[in-house]
C-alpha cells in the first residue's frame, strides 16, 4: 500500500503559479488548486452549486495549492527544498505548508469535491466522470477521471493548450502529445477532428489513467497511449506536437521535434513559468520555429509556433 504525503500551501492569488512551479520542480507531477474566488465565479455563473463544496472551502479567504509526494528516502530532502523555495518567493509574507499522510486509496478520491465542470474557449467543456453537466452552445464535452494523474482542464497551462487546439485543428491532422498526463489534450485533439493522436508519458500511472479516459471518451480508434520518454515512441511525421511540460524540458525537446514535425506544422509549448518564457522563445526560434501566438495567464506562458520551411 502506497503512502502519500499531502502538502498544502496557503498563498495569495499572485503566488499560486509560483508554488505550482515549485511543486513541478519537486516532481509532484501536478497540483490541486482550491481557489475560493474561482469557486465563487462558478457559483455565480450557475455552473456549480454552493452545496457541492464543504463550508471550510467556501469560507476560506486565500487559495490553497496542494501536491502529493510518495513517502520514501527523498521525501525529507524535498520538504527542505520546498521550505527554502517558499522562503525566497517575492510575496509579502512567507507561505508555510502543512502535511497530512494519506493512503493511495484515500488520496484518489480526496480531491473530487473540488473538481467541477469547466467551460474552455468557445467550443469545449471538461467534466468529471461523476458530475452532471448540460452542455451549452453545442460545446464538445470531454469526460475525465484524473485518478492518480493530473491535467483536468482547470489549470492555465492546460486551458491555453486547449484554446490553441481549438484554433488550429481543422480535421484529419496527425498529433503527438508529449507528457500526456490524464490524456486531456490528446482527447481534445481527437474530439476536435484529428485523425490520429499519439499520447506518450513516462509515468506508468499516467499511461493507465490516459488509456481509461480515452476509452471513456470513445476515441480509442484514434488515440494511442504509450509509455515512453518524450518523443522516443514517435515514428511518423505529424502535423501538431503538444508539449505541456515545463520550460527546461521544452528546451531539450525542441530540436527533437524537427524529426517528426512536418514543415509548416505546429508546436504547442506550455507549462512555461513567466521568468523562463523568453529563454524558451529564443530556443524555439533558434531551432527553426516562428512564434505565431503567445498566451499568458497569471505567471504561466504558452506559445503556438510553426516550423518554418
Amino acid at each position: 500500500m502506497t503512502i502519500w504525503l499531502e502538502i498544502s500551501v496557503q498563498v495569495p492569488h499572485e503566488g499560486i503559479e509560483m508554488v505550482s512551479y515549485i511543486f513541478d520542480e519537486l516532481g509532484a507531477g501536478g497540483v490541486v488548486i482550491e481557489d475560493p474566488a474561482l469557486i465563487s465565479r462558478g457559483i455565480e455563473a450557475d455552473i456549480w452549486d454552493h452545496y457541492e463544496f464543504p463550508p471550510e472551502v467556501l469560507n476560506r479567504t486565500l487559495p490553497i495549492v496542494k501536491a502529493y509526494l510518495p513517502e520514501g528516502p527523498e521525501l525529507e530532502d524535498k520538504l527542505v527544498r520546498l521550505q527554502e523555495r517558499l522562503s525566497g518567493l517575492p510575496l509579502e509574507s512567507i507561505p508555510s505548508f502543512e502535511t497530512n499522510p494519506v493512503v493511495e486509496e484515500d488520496w484518489a478520491t480526496a480531491w473530487m469535491a473540488y473538481y467541477k465542470p469547466v467551460e474552455i474557449g468557445s467550443r469545449l467543456a471538461v467534466k468529471p466522470s461523476w458530475e452532471e453537466y448540460t452542455p451549452r452552445d453545442n460545446r464538445i464535452v470531454l469526460e475525465l477521471d484524473p485518478g492518480m494523474a493530473f491535467g483536468c482542464g482547470n489549470h492555465p497551462t492546460t486551458t491555453m493548450c486547449m484554446e490553441f487546439l481549438e484554433g488550429i485543428i481543422k480535421g484529419g491532422e496527425l498529433v503527438a502529445d508529449v507528457g500526456t498526463g490524464t490524456g486531456i489534450l490528446a482527447i481534445t485533439s481527437a474530439k476536435l477532428g484529428a485523425d490520429r493522436v499519439l499520447a506518450v508519458d513516462l509515468d506508468s500511472v499516467a499511461v493507465k489513467v490516459a488509456k481509461e479516459n480515452v476509452q471513456l471518451n470513445q476515441v480509442a480508434d484514434r488515440v494511442t497511449v504509450l509509455e515512453g520518454n518524450l518523443l522516443d515512441r514517435a515514428t511518423e511525421t505529424v502535423d501538431i506536437v503538444i508539449a505541456n511540460i515545463i520550460a527546461s524540458v521544452i528546451i531539450v525537446l525542441a530540436p527533437d521535434v524537427l524529426r517528426i514535425l512536418k514543415p509548416g506544422g505546429y508546436l504547442i509549448a506550455s507549462g512555461i513559468i513567466r521568468f523562463r518564457a523568453e529563454e524558451v522563445k529564443e530556443k524555439l526560434e533558434q531551432t527553426g520555429f516562428r512564434i505565431v501566438e503567445k498566451k499568458e495567464d497569471g505567471e504561466w506562458v504558452s506559445y503556438l509556433s510553426v516550423l518554418e520551411g
